[in-house]
């Protein structure tokens, strides 16, 4: 049958043609949690793959985090755990640098039998946004940052992660180095391999930076005029981050907030519109001192952040990140060049003019994230809403006076489970199977008696 992605033997035959070295690939199909699950398939069978798709067990989007089970996503013995068929994703196919023998990598998504979108799929769920705006006239742009941490494998001797020894030279560093360029000498050979790798795989990895926690490091990403493709760019970002740091021996993590004393990672999206003509519909002009397009925008987000909340924090360590001063927005609040603020607009060119979008955490899907925060956009153009005042100065200090924000995971899972805009944002579908994943995820962490429990607790009461 024809592949209902648009991917096409063409494709395959010219990778092969062009790399007679590789000889398997990994075919990854991202489930909710963001997790790449899949298989190694060996050089003769890829080009099936292309031809007929490929059976995968429709319970792989209905795992949590640790890969068990979540009956109640409706996804696993209610279906029989039947197969459906993944396909290739239209130019995802890559080589994958250093790895021996040489390998090469496919991103997949899940389609019915008789080639409907499977709806609990999460990348197919920003295809519909984008193809609700598509209808508009309207095309959205976009790229993400990805901020994360390089640990030691070892941890210390109170059995708390550490930050990793320079690979150049093992040289340690336990303080601060916000922007140090020396501080990244020490980590070139392991930035080389991630330039080499995302250059291999045609993802634009622009600046790197030392982030302001020890061992913390950002990515940016060139802006991409398909959103959709700077969401792929992200999801083969930190796979290929984490093989190259584990090829120099150290961890890549990518948790919101690994070390309690320092600032979290997030995972920034930047996003705008562009109308047919390409013009975008974001920047001001005529004197005007900000677009309708763009505040409308705006007010939709502000109005959804609440009930969308475990989009962006969907982990029980996601709500560690979100304490005043942490470079971590606390309200749904926007402002100019302030990063204090939950929906930042850039200073800047006006023909550049977009919003950063920055409630999220690195351990989010980014397909999630922007099919969210796409859906809370066209809600706000189809509305009119405002935004309300910008906020100037310390955005930590803003009073929340649109709508209150969760206060943990557990009140975060309830307003997603109680919300018709997250459920239109997802679909019917993937919302359940979400929300179930979390709740399951919930229960498990709420049930474990933790190491601080026994410290605060058992001689004590």
């Amino acid at each position: 049958m024809t592949s209902p992605s648009g991917s096409t033997p063409t494709e395959a035959q010219a990778f092969l043609d062009a790399h007679p070295e590789i000889e398997a690939f990994d075919i990854v199909l991202t489930d909710a949690n963001g997790v790449g699950r899949g298989k190694i398939v060996r050089r003769h069978e890829l080009k099936s793959i292309f031809e007929g798709g490929r059976h995968m067990p429709i319970s792989i989007l209905g795992l949590d985090i640790t890969g068990e089970d979540v009956h109640e996503t409706g996804l696993i013995w209610t279906t029989g755990d039947g197969d459906l068929r993944a396909w290739p994703i239209p130019g995802t196919l890559v080589p994958l640098y250093g790895t021996n023998p040489p390998r090469g990598q496919l991103l997949m998504a899940m389609y019915h039998l008789d080639g409907q979108p499977m709806s609990s799929d999460p990348r197919l769920a920003l295809a519909r946004q984008v193809e609700i705006l598509a209808a508009k006239g309207l095309y959205p742009a976009g790229a993400f940052e990805l901020e994360f941490f390089l640990l030691a494998n070892e941890r210390d001797a109170d059995g708390k992660v550490q930050p990793a020894r320079a690979v150049l030279d093992g040289r340690v560093s336990g303080k601060t180095e916000v922007y140090s360029v020396d501080h990244l000498h020490g980590m070139e050979p392991l930035f080389s391999d991630i330039y080499a790798a995302a250059k291999a795989q045609g993802i634009p990895a622009e600046t790197v930076i030392s982030e302001y926690a020890p061992g913390q490091y950002e990515l940016t990403l060139n802006y991409r005029k398909d959103v959709m493709r700077a969401a792929d760019d992200l999801v083969m970002l930190k796979r290929l981050v984490r093989a190259q740091a584990r090829r120099h021996g150290v961890t890549a993590c990518f948790m919101a907030k690994p070390i309690e004393k320092y600032a979290g990672s997030g995972m920034h999206f930047h996003v705008s519109l562009q109308d047919k003509a390409g013009r975008n519909v974001f920047a001001e002009s005529g004197g005007e001192s900000w677009s309708l397009p763009l505040l409308q925008g705006l007010g939709g987000l502000i109005q959804t952040m609440a009930e969308s909340m475990l989009v962006f924090a969907p982990h029980a360590n996601s709500w560690r990140r979100f304490v005043s001063q942490s470079y971590a927005p606390v309200a749904p609040t926007w402002g100019v060049n302030n990063r204090s603020v939950a929906l930042r607009v850039p200073a800047g060119d006006a023909k550049n003019r977009r919003i950063e979008h920055r409630p999220s955490g690195v351990d989010a899907n980014p397909y999630l994230i922007a099919a969210t925060v796409l859906a809370a956009i066209i809600k706000g153009l189809d509305e009119g809403l405002d935004p309300g005042p910008e906020t100037t100065g310390n955005g930590y200090e803003a009073a929340i006076t649109r709508t209150t924000m969760p206060v943990d995971w557990r009140a975060a899972i309830e307003a997603a489970r109680a919300s018709s805009f997250l459920k239109g944002a997802l679909g019917e579908d993937l919302h359940r199977t979400f929300v179930a994943i979390k709740q399951s995820e919930y229960l498990r962490v709420a049930r474990t008696v933790s190491e601080l429990d026994y410290h605060l607790y058992l001689h004590e009461v």
